[in-house]
């Protein structure tokens, strides 16, 4: 490896890893994190650590937050 191919990896690596950072941010940001409006099928409402997990479960499966609440269980609340 010469010297010239070694800088122009020691330059691209920081920025690869910056551009997977900031993806990862933005994603995480998009969560819901009030359980407020939202009941269990049981119709209690969720914890917070309950609704932290849905609200996970979702943002892995992408797609918009609300029909996904409804698969996986959650009403709004009336």
């Amino acid at each position: 490896m010469t010297a010239s191919t070694f800088s122009r990896f020691a330059v691209l690596l920081p920025l690869a890893l910056g551009a997977c950072t900031t993806t990862e941010t933005a994603v995480t940001a998009t969560a819901p994190t009030d359980p407020g409006g939202w009941l269990m099928s049981s119709g209690k409402q969720p914890t917070k650590a309950e609704f932290t997990a849905l609200a996970a479960t979702c943002e892995e499966m992408g797609g918009a937050v609300e029909p996904c609440f409804t698969n996986l269980g959650l009403k709004r609340a009336q």
